[in-house]
């Protein structure tokens, strides 16, 4: 199975009600931000800071009088630079390319699940940048198996969690985190479409290289389509 196929597949449940983030703000409190390499605003702050993102993004919700800020898939960024986890000497294998969507919120915003499924695995990924406390679902409709992946969360999120248990679509499933435990970034849910999980528990790249790209676009979905985001 392709993106293409899973696309269609979820297309039929694609709606501006589905929700991973508190249902009680709505759609219209939403707000897209360029989080790219080429948007020169991100140049006049300290970029290697979580509070310096915090204030930036907090700022842009209030300027347009928004809650939410989303976007990012496929979106190309400067901000992985600070952590050598995501370093290269070389440009094509740099993995700053992003495979999820952010939405950035204040922490302890509840997060929920997008289809009724079971927990596939959950980890804290503790390494400077990463993910911090994750949980991956797996999901099957019309008999097609997918995973979805929800990063930056608190640490409460993942302790007394067991795998298989089943979910609703519409369950908080957990609370974002801070930047003292969600990889030290800006408070924001990263949630990610994943056709094949491959080997990976409790984790999935969620940003990878141009040299990987081609295969991370068949291996992942838009979640702002299935949203209603778009």
């Amino acid at each position: 199975m392709n993106s293409k196929t899973l696309s269609l597949i979820l297309s039929q449940y694609t709606s501006k009600n589905l929700y991973v983030i508190d249902a009680s703000i709505p759609k219209s409190d939403y707000i897209s931000i360029d989080l790219s390499q080429s948007n020169p605003a991100l140049d006049t702050f300290d970029n290697s800071s979580s509070k310096a993102w915090d204030t930036y993004i907090t700022n842009y919700l209030n300027t347009h009088n928004k809650q939410v800020a989303f976007g990012g898939y496929l979106e190309r960024r400067n901000l992985y630079n600070r952590s050598a986890y995501f370093a290269s000497q070389s440009q094509a294998e740099q993995r700053n390319i992003h495979l999820g969507l952010d939405l950035w919120c204040p922490a302890d915003t509840p997060v929920l699940a997008c289809f009724d499924g079971t927990i596939h695995s959950f980890k804290n990924n503790t390494n400077f940048g990463d993910y911090g406390p994750t949980l991956v679902l797996q999901h099957k409709i019309n008999e097609v198996a997918f995973y979805t992946l929800y990063g930056h969360l608190s640490v409460a999120s993942i302790l007394n969690l067991k795998v298989g248990k089943m979910v609703q679509q519409g369950d908080t499933i957990a609370y974002l985190g801070d930047a003292s435990v969600n990889g030290d970034y800006a408070p924001h849910l990263h949630f990610q479409i994943i056709i094949d999980i491959q080997d990976y528990v409790g984790d999935y790249p969620g940003v990878c290289s141009l040299n990987d790209l081609e295969f991370f676009k068949q291996n992942t979905i838009n979640p702002e389509v299935v949203l209603g985001l778009e």
